[in-house]
């Protein structure tokens, strides 16, 4: 299971405000004048990170338990389903023109789904899964 919530670590900036790290995506640093707005901050950071790395080649890295003084941070539900397709799509190995066509989609439209910044329907993503041979399922827990 594909499971994006990683462990994040909160300090106080040199200056002012809070710089959040993960240690399980090294390339993201985020920050904010509060905890909130930092943690907020770290999430999208994450989710544009994540959103790139399977068109690099790279896989997903799995998150690593969180320790005691680490939060937990995901994408936005949103970023989350597209990382899925597009981390489905590289595991695949199909080519661009086999997966619109196993997915029934003209060339373009299919382009268009493994966008990491083009917005696609739920519907949509939840079908493309299926056919790639994964499904969603949907945890909600309390927020921090």
């Amino acid at each position: 299971m594909l499971v994006l919530s990683y462990p994040a670590t909160i300090e106080s900036g040199d200056e002012s405000g809070f710089v959040v790290t993960f240690r399980d995506v090294p390339e993201v640093v985020s920050d904010g004048e509060t905890r909130e707005e930092a943690l907020a901050e770290a999430s999208d950071a994450l989710g544009l990170a994540l959103l790139q790395y399977p068109g690099l080649g790279r896989p997903i890295p799995p998150a690593s338990p969180a320790e005691e003084d680490e939060h937990l941070v995901a994408p936005d539900a949103t970023d989350s389903l597209k990382i899925a397709v597009l981390d489905a799509f590289r595991a695949s190995g199909f080519t661009k023109s086999e997966f619109a066509r196993r997915i029934g989609k003209g060339e373009t439209e299919a382009r268009r789904i493994l966008d990491p910044m083009h917005r696609t329907k739920i519907g949509t993503i939840d079908e493309v899964l299926g056919i790639l041979g994964r499904r969603i399922v949907i945890g909600i827990e309390d927020a921090a």
